[in-house]
């Protein structure tokens, strides 16, 4: 770790009221995150395979509730002790993208308010709703996706609830100051949630209006249905639902009208599941249904070869199995194994298979291990096969 980022964690820390966090440990909460990473890539029309070892540290504090108000501030330092890959900032264009570029960076500061059915987060803060296909903090990379944003969220009734925010800033994963790692936002979130007899119902509406990447820009409006019913006392099944249109807005440079459809099946009992699910982000040929500030690696395969919708849009038919299993270390293996197939949304061509497999092993409560591999068989030239694996030991309090 760096000098300066030492320094400044030194000077966070002399900050915080350790002497009254000792005399009353319930009045503040100390908030540090570890994460050692080591990611390789290899990509068939690059000369360069990468390595990355990162470590990604966040440490911070958020003060006691004072009349519903509380006051949070979090830094966060990536440091890479390999860099033998393309951060996207560090110009190693010869080797595949690992998008973790050492930054150091204020994570959050943010003030919220909680006065029973009213909530209010104002500052630089994460946002994250539903599985975060929209909007997320991409907390799979070293350096989380962070908003300077205004949200609010009113209770109506037990089973209802809104939440708006407005975005002024987009603090993106590729850090820095540049138009890559900020984008300017002029932008509004709207979220209608309602319990309902066959599950938890959203109809949301996110109006992003990005100057700074404006092909970016885009109006969507959709409904989300989620819900789960007990075939058994043992068997469960999951079931998930969505749809939303989009269409330019504000700074968009151009016109388009595109779908988005989703929907999964799933079969569970105790620790074990199996899911059958289908993703459809439409193209027309020119542009493609675009997601510019969800979460995206749980989406379309984890080697990240979708992160931009292609112009003639990608369908994502999959199936998953997890469960867990005993290790002779007398800890439980998390263990998930699923495959993909991906086709144009316009014209049927087939873009390519991938089979992701991962475990993931506690070994206390606050340390967990991962071991996650990626493995993309393209079969267009602008889609080429790839490989990635990660292995990631963590610590959190």
């Amino acid at each position: 770790m760096s000098v300066p980022t030492l320094a400044v964690f030194a000077a966070l820390a002399v900050a915080m009221p350790w002497r009254t966090l000792a005399a009353q440990p319930d009045d503040g909460k100390v908030l540090l995150d570890l994460r050692i990473r080591n990611e390789s890539a290899d990509q068939d029309n690059l000369p360069k395979q990468a390595n990355g070892l990162t470590v990604r540290t966040r440490l911070g504090y958020e003060t006691s509730a004072w009349l519903g108000w509380r006051v949070l501030l979090e830094g966060e330092s990536v440091v890479a002790l390999d860099e033998s890959y393309n951060s996207t900032r560090n110009h190693k264009t010869t080797y595949p993208i690992i998008g973790d570029p050492p930054t150091f960076e204020v994570n959050r500061a943010q003030v919220s308010w909680d006065d029973g059915p009213f909530g209010l987060v104002a500052g630089r803060q994460r946002l994250q709703f539903d599985n975060q296909r929209f909007i997320g903090n991409s907390g799979f990379r070293q350096n989380e996706q962070t908003f300077d944003a205004i949200a609010t969220s009113y209770r109506i009734a037990t089973a209802v609830s809104v939440t708006y925010a407005y975005i002024g800033k987009v603090h993106r994963t590729a850090g820095g100051s540049g138009p890559q790692g900020q984008w300017d936002s002029n932008s509004h979130l709207l979220r209608v949630q309602a319990k309902t007899a066959v599950g938890q119902l959203v109809g949301y509406g996110y109006l992003l209006d990005l100057p700074t990447a404006p092909t970016q820009s885009s109006e969507t409006w959709g409904l989300r249905l989620a819900g789960s019913r007990h075939l058994s006392q043992a068997w469960v099944v999951d079931y998930v639902g969505e749809a939303s249109r989009q269409t330019d807005y504000r700074s968009s440079p151009t016109n388009f009208d595109l779908g988005y459809a989703f929907a999964s099946i799933g079969l569970r009992r105790d620790k074990s599941q199996v899911l059958l699910g289908y993703e459809r982000l439409d193209g027309d040929g020119h542009r493609g249904f675009q997601t510019p500030l969800a979460s995206f690696h749980p989406f379309e395969g984890w080697a990240g070869v979708f992160t931009t919708t292609p112009a003639n849009g990608v369908q994502d038919l999959y199936v998953s199995a997890s469960t867990s299993a005993d290790t002779p270390l007398r800890r439980k293996v998390r263990l998930l194994v699923a495959g993909h197939d991906f086709e144009s949304a316009k014209g049927a061509i087939n873009y390519g298979r991938e089979l992701d497999v991962q475990a993931t092993m506690p070994i206390t409560p606050h340390v967990e291990a991962d071991l996650s591999a990626a493995r993309f068989e393209g079969h267009q030239p602008a889609f080429p096969d790839r490989t990635r694996v990660w292995v990631t030991l963590e610590v959190h309090y």
